[in-house]
């Protein structure tokens, strides 16, 4: 097996951790966090507080990394190149969009309770943040299909 086979699979495996991240995230965190700030605020405040962003600062760049390394290590075969790129795109653009929107709304939802907004306006945003970020986790859990199919590919398949 080829080095550039190794890294996408290393891709794989790295970017299958994330998307079972995304899902445990929006189906056992988010939910009961994101219903009932501020006063659900005390999953993430006090000293026993849960810290999922350890998670996502850890397997970030080694998710990105893995993803450029293969992209590379894969650029002579066509068929391939496109397969790697999709993902890594869409994930960069969601890094993004994170950045921007998903992790300031987080560390406002943590400070929710020294603000002056309702419970139901809190409410409204809590919803809103996990739908759209159900909508993020969708597009990178499609695009991983496309990492999928590049793993498929042969080494020696230089057809595009």
């Amino acid at each position: 097996m080829k080095a550039r086979t190794i890294a996408l699979m290393v891709s794989v495996l790295l970017m299958g951790i994330l998307l079972g991240g995304i899902v445990y995230a929006h189906i056992v965190f988010f939910p009961p966090y994101l219903s009932a700030l501020p006063n659900s605020a005390v999953l993430v405040n006090g000293p026993y507080a849960l810290h999922d962003e350890y998670f996502w600062t850890l397997i970030h760049p080694p998710a990105v990394l893995s993803l450029v390394v293969a992209l590379i290590l894969n650029w002579k075969i066509p068929a391939r190149r496109k397969l790697i790129a999709i993902p890594l795109i869409v994930y960069v653009l969601a890094i993004v969009v994170t950045a921007l929107y998903f992790v300031p709304e987080l560390r406002a939802f943590k400070a929710s309770g020294n603000s002056a907004l309702s419970a139901a306006e809190w409410y409204a945003r809590g919803q809103r943040w996990q739908h759209l970020s159900w909508t993020r986790g969708t597009l990178i859990g499609l695009s991983y299909i496309a990492l999928l199919l590049a793993l498929v590919r042969r080494e020696d398949d230089n057809a595009g």
